[in-house]
Order: C-alpha cells, then sequence, then structure tokens
C-alpha cells in the first residue's frame, strides 16, 4: 500500500476524536467515555513521553488561583475514582511548602488566613521536620492536606489502559496530518469525528500556527533530576519552597509575597533568572525527583546548560541538609507557556484546542476536561 492509499484510509468513526495521549487528552476520553460517547484517540508517539510523564507527579491543587483553582478542585475528586479504577499508585500526602525566612513564613500565616485551616495548617520547625528531612535554617512552615502524588511514569499509561478497558480505541504512532469540522486524517487513514479535541501541548502551533501565535504560546523548559534519596526515609508529601511561593498564583493573594521576591532576587539574583522553583517529591522506589528550572522560548535551544542542574542539585542538597546528591537521571520537560494558565480555542466548528499553558497540567485536566466537551457538545 503506498503513502497515499494508506493516508486515505478510512479507520471508522467516533462520537470524539482526541488527538494528543498526554493527561489534557486522556482527560477529555476520561469524560466521554463517562457520557456513554464513542472515543478514538490518536497518539503520534507508541506511549506517552512528553510533559505527562516527565513532571514531579504532584497535583498541587490548593496553590492554584482563579479558573485554575476552580478545575483543579474538580479534578482531586475526579483523580480519587479515576486511582480506584485504573489501579492508579496515588497518595492522599498534601504538600509540605518549607519557610526558611520570617517573610516566607509571613506568607503561609496570610495564605492560611485566606484559604482557612482545612485547606492550610500551619507547622513548627518539628512539625516539617516530622514530615521530611531538613536542613539547617527551618523556621516552619505549612501542610496543605488536599494535594495529592501520583507515579507520573505509571499514571497516564494506567489511564491509557483502563480507557482502551472501557472500548476506546487508540491509534499510537500515528499522526494527525489534518483536522477538518467532522474529519481527522492520519498517517495511517481518516477517522470520522462528531466532535474533535486536539490537545497537543506546546505543540499547537505545529497544527495551527496562527492560533498559537495569537495566544502567545511559547514552549517552557525544565531542567529536572532523579536523585538517590541521601537520608533513606519516607517522605510522603510533596515538598516546596520559599522560590515556589512565587511561582504559583494562589500565594498572590498574599502581601508579604513582594517581600519574598525582593529577598531572593537581591539574595540569589542567578535562581530567579533560571526560574527556579525548588521543590521534589519521592517516587515508589525512594529516589527523588528534583527541580526545577524555567526557559522560554517558541523554538527552544537543543543543548542543556549543565550550570542549571548544578543549582538545582545545590540547593536541593541544601534544602536537605546534605553536602551533595547522587544523580540517577537527568532530563529536560517541555510544556506550552502563556500569558494565561488555559488555551481554550474554537478554529472551526466541532473542533477545539485545549492547552494547558502554565505546567498545571497533572493538576487541572480532570477538572477542565469536563467544561470543554459541555461547550462542544452544546
Amino acid at each position: 500500500m503506498t503513502s497515499v492509499q494508506q493516508w486515505n484510509q478510512p479507520l471508522g468513526s467516533a462520537d470524539l476524536v482526541v488527538v494528543g495521549a498526554g493527561i489534557v487528552g486522556l482527560a477529555h476520553a476520561v469524560d466521554a467515555v463517562r457520557r456513554g460517547m464513542s472515543v478514538a484517540v490518536v497518539e503520534r508517539d507508541e506511549r506517552a513521553t512528553g510533559a505527562s510523564v516527565r513532571n514531579f507527579g504532584h497535583g498541587c491543587f490548593t496553590a492554584q488561583d482563579g479558573d485554575a483553582l476552580r478545575y483543579a478542585l474538580e479534578a482531586r475528586s475526579r483523580w480519587l475514582r479515576l486511582a480506584d479504577e485504573a489501579g492508579l499508585r496515588m497518595r492522599e500526602s498534601g504538600t509540605v511548602v518549607v519557610a526558611r525566612a520570617e517573610d516566607e513564613y509571613a506568607v503561609l500565616e496570610e495564605f492560611r488566613a485566606a484559604r482557612g485551616g482545612d485547606q492550610v495548617v500551619l507547622l513548627d520547625a518539628a512539625g516539617v521536620a516530622r514530615r521530611m528531612p531538613v536542613g539547617h535554617g527551618v523556621l516552619g512552615g505549612a501542610w496543605l492536606p488536599m494535594d495529592i502524588r501520583v507515579d507520573p511514569r505509571q499514571a497516564a499509561h494506567a489511564i491509557a489502559d483502563w480507557l482502551a478497558l472501557q472500548g476506546v480505541r487508540f491509534h499510537w504512532a500515528t499522526t494527525a496530518h489534518t483536522i477538518e469540522p467532522d474529519l481527522v486524517g492520519t498517517s495511517r487513514g481518516r477517522i470520522r469525528a462528531g466532535r474533535t479535541v486536539v490537545a497537543v501541548g506546546h505543540d499547537v502551533d505545529r497544527h495551527f500556527p496562527e492560533l498559537a501565535e495569537q495566544a502567545g504560546v511559547r514552549r517552557c523548559a525544565l531542567h529536572m533530576l532523579r536523585v538517590a534519596d541521601p537520608h533513606g526515609r519516607a517522605i510522603d508529601p510533596a515538598v516546596l519552597s520559599g522560590f515556589s511561593l512565587l511561582r504559583y498564583d494562589g500565594f498572590g493573594v498574599c502581601p508579604t509575597r513582594a517581600k519574598v521576591q525582593d529577598r531572593l532576587g537581591a539574595d540569589h539574583p542567578e535562581l530567579i533568572d533560571i526560574g527556579l522553583n525548588l521543590m521534589f517529591t519521592q517516587r515508589p522506589d525512594g529516589d527523588l525527583t528534583i527541580g526545577d528550572t524555567h526557559t522560554y522560548a517558541t523554538t527552544l535551544d537543543p543543548f542543556n546548560a549543565e550550570a542549571l542542574d548544578q543549582h538545582v542539585l545545590k540547593e536541593t542538597a541544601r534544602l536537605l541538609g546534605v553536602e551533595r546528591l547522587t544523580v540517577r537521571e537527568r532530563w529536560r520537560g517541555v510544556y506550552a507557556a502563556a500569558d494565561r494558565p488555559f488555551l481554550i480555542a474554537s478554529p472551526m466548528p466541532g473542533v477545539r484546542v485545549v492547552s494547558v499553558t502554565a505546567g498545571i497540567g497533572m493538576t487541572t485536566a480532570l477538572g477542565l476536561a469536563p467544561e470543554v466537551l459541555d461547550d462542544l457538545l452544546r
């Protein structure tokens, strides 16, 4: 069969065709299945290999704001249900935010006042130490009990396996070439589509370049590493730091955050310049996923600067109170970034382009998808 004949080969039809099998695409497939729709998923790789498997596995619900908070809170209950159904490794472990300066602790006090004791529990230094190993200078912190952790290297694959059992047809190693109101043309043939969701993350410009330009979509590259746990103990929660206070919109309601920004900018300008979000989670095997840095461009430089990894390693070691860390793996995560956290667009009838443009796809996608489908099916 020639390539032209293969491209014209019919691949059936579906009420919903999803382009992209990352967490955003899978979230739309999950919600469609729950509505009783037939679903086909087109994914260019043999399995999900992008941002959905390269992240911390952190459901960082509490630190969101606005629409992201609304989607996140809805996503939380959906993660709990899906974990049971799909056999996900999930922990309702919460998040510890470590304060190593008075202004950082003041931000956490303000955050608790804004959100209440159900969402934010203040900790003294001993309370932090009970939950994680700490270095010198920890004044206290906060525990965010609503947050969860999943294994990102297992979650997307387990969800896809569960969806397949529900009758979803996956077209792996298949590239979507053309998208029309009722048809998706792929490298293996044509699929008739009642509705279509294009969820290709930062690659939205590959399909709809003008839309991506208008939305200001860029790529954000993250330096992340897997290291051996230097203390050999279980660390149940995700762990954030003072640098994290500058990265999550939920903390924007706290007046003292500006002081944290000014102090860290004066004391550690090189870390602010690289967009450090000093945090980590523990993997099922005990190793730690640490990171991360943020570099933005429409087309990313293909070369990784070792200095960025060294900053992450040094600051994580200091947070944990050790001299050095043993690196097991290094990688670059890439996600879509824009001025707003979500891109939801209708380039043609019956088609929605959906991208989480703030690095919070794992946190929000399961709550975002039902609203997108409500609108698409209306």
